[in-house]
């Protein structure tokens, strides 16, 4: 909300505060009032500390191409393991995948919700593509909207003309697996 918007609520409703406590035969008003004066204090406070945190790096992750990055085998925990590593490189992940990605790790569909538990991530920051749309471009959408590094080793060529921007601007951090232990071209 804008910092004016939330200022003002803040005043007309401390002032009608004041006023149902303090006028006779108004201190039903107090009910209404009062608790805007304090959702207003609220989102001031939110306000004012949401310029204190440092803006976010994000990394989108191809998940339908990272799952495969160790021994060629599609796992969940390969995918669990780049995002733990992201977040201590600094970056915050989100996480796309081909609506197949449950077929692939098991024998049935799998929502956003369910990978979003299995990742440990918050379910906004996972996606499953919607059937018969492939990741690939989501991906590189997400990348667009959050100025994003992508995690893959795809070269995404057949999206080269609509997303030229995306593949131009950042390089993808690359990664695998190299003895058993995971690498990243951060």
């Amino acid at each position: 909300m804008e910092l004016r918007i939330l200022c003002t609520v803040f005043v007309l409703s401390g002032i009608g505060t004041v006023v149902a406590l303090t006028q006779p035969g108004l201190t039903d008003w107090v009910l209404l009032a009062g608790p805007c004066s304090l959702a207003s204090v609220v989102l001031l406070l939110k306000n004012w500390l949401k310029r204190f945190q440092k803006a976010r790096k994000w990394a989108v992750v191809d998940g339908s191409n990272v799952m495969h990055w160790k021994d060629d085998v599609p796992s969940i925990e390969t995918v669990r393991e780049v995002t733990i590593a992201l977040t201590k490189a600094g970056l915050t992940p989100g996480v796309v995948f081909d609506a197949n990605v449950g077929y692939k790790i098991s024998d049935r569909y799998m929502s956003d919700k369910y990978l979003a538990s299995k990742l440990r991530l918050p379910r906004d920051r996972v996606m499953v593509a919607p059937k018969g749309t492939p990741a690939d471009p989501l991906v590189l959408q997400a990348a667009r909207d959050y100025q994003a590094s992508i995690v893959t080793n795809d070269r995404f060529r057949d999206w080269a003309d609509d997303y030229q921007d995306v593949l131009n601007d950042r390089k993808p951090i690359r990664g695998g697996y190299k003895d058993g232990m995971l690498w990243l071209s951060l």
